[in-house]
């Protein structure tokens, strides 16, 4: 569990099956956030600039980094929601503000572990396709040995680096991807539980029950009426 506020930011390395909640939000100071996709590439070109001697060694490998926010990142952040205001910003300002923001990230505290997602060599780099692979095919049959070898990596050094970056092995990965479309269906259409369980990829309602139950704390029918009832959604 990861708590952080105005004064922090999180950095995920990785795409990872995140559950957030908000717990503290009103009219009269309302949750604001603003989220930046890093582009891997533009990472990768700025590396050079910043790092012109080579990439000092990372300690550690990690999906998720919570760091006190910079100012002047925040200030970078407020010129990049101007520039949506003005379609001629938008196209020839606001890249260049991304880089801004980009170099300040690399200068900071977690610059090694963001550049490590830039490097087609590192194994955050490795670790993030293979995921890429998982988010598309989530409801496929999946190899471990297959995933390995899209990455280059043996089987026994791609399990050790998937579970030190995102702390899940990559079948626990694949199956907690499954189960929160599973709900997102749930909640979401007039879907049964046994034909949601064929769409996310399982071959057996009842194991799809006892990984749902296991996973969400109640089976999927009561799981469902519960927040519906919380949060009055209707379908």
């Amino acid at each position: 569990m990861y708590e952080y506020d105005a004064s922090r930011m999180i950095v995920f390395s990785v795409a990872l099956p995140v559950a957030a909640q908000v717990t503290r939000a009103s009219h009269s100071e309302p949750y604001l956030s603003l989220r930046l996709d890093l582009d891997p590439h533009k990472i990768a070109e700025l590396v050079l600039k910043v790092f012109p001697h080579g990439l000092p060694p990372a300690q550690e490998r990690k999906a998720v980094y919570v760091t006190p926010i910079d100012a002047s990142i925040v200030n970078a952040a407020t010129r990049l929601m101007s520039c949506l205001a003005q379609p001629g910003d938008t196209e020839l300002l606001a890249p260049l503000v991304m880089d801004e923001i980009l170099i300040r990230l690399l200068r900071g505290s977690i610059g090694v572990r963001v550049a490590q997602m830039g490097l087609a060599e590192s194994s955050v780099h490795r670790v993030a396709k293979a995921i890429s692979w998982l988010r598309a095919n989530f409801s496929q049959p999946m190899k471990v040995e297959d995933l390995a070898g899209l990455v280059h990596m043996s089987v026994s050094s791609f399990h050790e680096h998937f579970k030190s970056v995102t702390s899940m092995s990559p079948l626990h990965y694949q199956k907690v991807l499954r189960l929160q479309e599973a709900r997102r269906l749930l909640l979401s259409t007039m879907m049964d539980a046994s034909t949601t369980s064929q769409r996310v990829g399982y071959l057996s309602p009842s194991q799809f029950s006892r990984e749902y139950s296991r996973f969400f704390g109640s089976a999927p029918t009561r799981d469902i009426a519960r927040l519906r009832q919380e949060t009055g959604l209707r379908v």
